[in-house]
């Protein structure tokens, strides 16, 4: 097992030349091959725990959100279960919210629906996108979540099939969205259903609303009107 790990660790210094620690200048093939002899040599096991890290999280990230990490790569589905990203969406204004049908918060749908009507020619995007992280609010099939929002809401917006949005099962997108590393203006846990974020049209997040600030609040519609003039 041991050996495999380190083949794995060679592997990735070898085809990602990182940063040296502490210095912004990037791997000359010196300091590789001095990375990789840490590495398959005799380092310590925390180092070694290190490396294994960096290897696994970089083989996640490409797995799941292509090279380039953009929010239009990530794998999703539909809320009908047919395979999707975000691509189909470049250069819309986008509005991603995770959703719940018993939440206090539910009633939003409403808001998000008539937001979406009203925008939605001038280039606006509602996702709707089902969690259940919270009180087991979100507990129904994909198949049910579709049919409460298509009878009491009248939801035309797109809607996701069921994810998470925190923990140790969060996907990835919820990953992007909520890191320091995206945007630390933007960053850290969902505290519940309904938080919104706001993607500008070059696929950059530009807001990040709490659940209980309404889709029509002013400061959301201002936000929206301000993306949607940017061509």
């Amino acid at each position: 097992m041991r050996n495999e790990e380190d083949s794995s660790i060679k592997m990735f210094l070898i085809d990602n030349p990182v940063p040296v620690l502490g210095c912004s200048k990037r791997m000359t093939n010196r300091d590789r091959k001095l990375s990789i002899m840490a590495a398959t040599g005799t380092p310590g096991d925390e180092m070694r725990k290190q490396l294994l890290g960096m290897v696994m999280l970089a083989t996640s990230v490409a797995a799941n959100a292509g090279s380039t990490g953009s929010l239009y790569s990530f794998h999703m589905k539909t809320i009908d279960g047919a395979p999707t990203t975000l691509a189909p969406y470049k250069g819309k204004v986008l509005l991603l919210v995770n959703v719940a049908s018993a939440c206090g918060f539910t009633p939003q749908y409403a808001a998000l629906e008539s937001v979406y009507e009203k925008y939605k020619d001038k280039g606006l995007v509602i996702v709707g996108i089902p969690a259940n992280n919270f009180a087991n609010q979100e507990s129904g099939t994909d198949a049910e979540i579709k049919t409460f929002c298509n009878r009491k809401y009248h939801v035309s917006f797109p809607m996701m099939s069921k994810i998470s949005v925190k923990g140790a099962d969060q996907t990835p997108l919820y990953g992007y969205l909520t890191s320091a590393t995206t945007d630390p203006k933007f960053a850290g846990d969902i505290k519940w259903n309904f938080t919104k974020f706001l993607v500008g049209r070059n696929g950059q997040p530009v807001a990040r609303f709490e659940p209980a600030t309404t889709p029509d609040s002013p400061q959301v519609i201002a936000a929206i009107e301000s993306e949607l003039s940017k061509k």
